[in-house]
C-alpha cells in the first residue's frame, strides 16, 4: 500500500491533537498541518478562560458530552506527562433564587449521566464555607473542574508533532483547494502541496475552508466576542474555586462567571457580544468581509429575535463596567466595580443555522475524502484530545483503514 497522506488545515489545539493521534494510529502516515499563522495555537486554543470543562452542562448521550468528559480525563494525563501548568481547583454553580434552584438538580442529573464523580449540592453555609466569597441560596460543587495554562498545551503538542515526524507548516493560508486525480491540493502561500485526505481544523474559518473544498455547510460560523476583566489583587486572593451561575435553558451562553488563573489572578467574564470580525480580540477590530457575511445572514437576524432580552443584556454588559458588574454581584456581592480592571477578549466560533439556532453539539461534514470540523466550540480546548482521537477512528473508517 502506498503512504497514506493526510493534510490538516489548522494548527489550534483540535488541530494538534488531530495530527497527534493520526501518528500514533497510523504510525506509517504522512502528516502535514498548514497553519495561516506564523505560530501555532494563535486563536481560540489560547484566547480563553483557561478552564478544564468536566461535561457538566451537556446534554446526555450528545458526542459533546462523551468527549467533554473523555477529553479532561486526557488533558490532564497529557499535562501530568507533559510537565504543563494545571489545577483540578473545582467549581461551584451557584443558584441565588428558587427558579434556578430547581434548575441544579438538571446539572446533578445531566453530570451523572455524563459519568462525573464527587458532585454534592451543597447549601449556602457549606458553600460560603467552600468557597467565602460566593454567595447563593444553593449550588452544586464540581470537583473535577480545573484550570490550564493552553499556551504551554499548544508548545507541549508541537513537541510531540515534531518529535513524531510530522510537518508543521507556518504562514501558509488556504487559497485554494482542489481535488483532482484521487487527491488534494492545496494552495497556498509558498506554493502547493499534495495531500490524499483533507483535515478541516480550521476554527473561526472552518466553514469558509469547507467551502474552498467545495463543501455547502448548511451553518455559518458567527463570531461571538467574549469580554473579560480581572479582579484587582487583593481581592483575587480570596478565590478558591471557579464560581459560576446556574445556566438559564434559554439563554446559549452561561454568562459570566469568575476564573482562578493559573499563574495567579481572577478573571471575569465572558459576556457574549456580536464580534465585528472573526479575530476581533480588540472591540475596534473591524473587518468589512466578515461583518457584511454576519449581517448578511439571516440566522443572526432569527437569532436576535428569539433572544431579544438576552442581546441587549449582553451588550449592556459590554458598554456599561457597572452593568458588568451587577452581574457578577449576583453570585459575588462583595465584587465592586472598583475591583475590576480591564482584561483581554476572546472570539468564539459558534456555528448558527438559519433559522438563528446555534449549534450546540459538535459537528462534522464527512467524505470519503475530507473531513470538516464545522463546530467545535467550548469543550473545544478541553476535548481537543478526544475530538482527534473521535477524528481519527472517522478518517481511518471513510479511508477503511484499520
Amino acid at each position: 500500500m502506498p503512504r497514506r497522506k493526510i493534510g490538516i488545515i489548522g494548527a489550534g489545539l483540535v488541530g494538534l491533537a488531530t495530527a497527534i493521534k493520526l501518528k500514533k494510529r497510523l504510525p506509517d502516515a504522512e502528516v502535514f498541518i498548514w497553519e495561516k499563522e506564523s505560530q501555532p495555537g494563535q486563536h481560540q486554543s489560547t484566547h480563553n478562560s483557561g478552564v478544564l470543562h468536566a461535561g457538566l452542562y451537556y446534554k446526555p448521550g450528545s458526542l459533546k458530552a462523551r468527549l467533554a468528559v473523555q477529553g479532561i480525563r486526557e488533558m490532564t494525563a497529557f499535562c501530568q506527562e507533559h510537565g504543563v501548568s494545571h489545577n483540578i481547583c473545582g467549581k461551584v454553580v451557584v443558584a441565588t433564587d428558587e427558579t434556578e434552584r430547581s434548575r441544579l438538580d438538571t446539572l446533578v442529573e445531566r453530570g451523572t449521566a455524563n459519568g462525573l464523580t464527587g458532585m454534592e449540592r451543597i447549601g449556602p453555609e457549606q458553600l460560603r464555607e467552600m468557597e467565602p466569597m460566593a454567595r447563593g441560596i444553593a449550588a452544586v460543587h464540581v470537583p473535577e473542574e480545573g484550570i490550564v495554562d493552553y499556551k504551554q498545551v499548544v508548545e507541549a503538542m508541537k513537541k510531540v508533532i515534531e518529535g513524531q515526524g510530522s510537518a508543521l507548516q507556518l504562514s501558509r493560508q488556504a487559497k485554494k483547494l482542489t481535488f483532482t486525480h484521487g487527491g488534494w491540493t492545496f494552495t497556498g502561500e509558498n506554493g502547493e502541496d499534495r495531500c490524499d485526505f483533507l483535515i478541516n481544523c480550521a476554527g473561526l474559518h472552518s466553514d469558509r475552508v469547507a467551502r474552498l473544498a467545495g463543501e455547502q455547510p448548511r451553518t455559518m460560523i458567527i463570531p461571538f466576542r467574549g469580554e473579560y476583566f480581572q479582579l484587582k489583587p487583593e481581592m483575587a486572593s480570596r478565590l478558591k474555586k471557579l464560581i459560576y451561575p446556574v445556566p438559564d435553558p434559554s439563554f446559549p451562553f452561561l454568562g459570566v462567571h469568575l476564573t482562578r488563573l493559573i499563574h495567579g489572578g481572577v478573571e471575569a467574564g465572558p459576556n457574549a457580544v456580536l464580534a465585528l470580525a472573526r479575530e476581533a480580540y480588540k472591540a475596534t477590530q473591524f473587518d468589512l468581509r466578515d461583518m457584511s457575511e454576519s449581517i448578511t445572514f439571516s440566522g443572526l437576524w432569527r437569532f436576535l429575535a428569539k433572544h431579544p432580552k438576552m442581546c441587549l443584556r449582553e451588550l449592556g454588559t459590554s458598554l456599561s463596567k457597572s452593568r458588568f458588574c451587577r452581574e457578577l454581584q449576583k453570585m459575588t456581592p462583595d465584587v465592586q466595580e472598583s475591583d475590576l480592571i480591564d482584561g483581554g477578549a476572546g472570539v468564539r466560533a459558534q456555528a448558527m443555522t438559519p433559522d438563528g439556532t446555534l449549534v450546540q453539539d459538535f459537528d462534522f461534514i464527512e467524505r470519503s475524502n475530507a473531513l470538516h470540523v464545522i463546530n467545535a466550540p467550548s469543550p473545544g480546548a478541553t476535548a481537543s484530545l478526544a475530538i482527534g482521537q473521535h477524528i481519527v477512528e472517522n478518517v481511518c473508517r471513510l479511508c477503511e483503514l484499520p
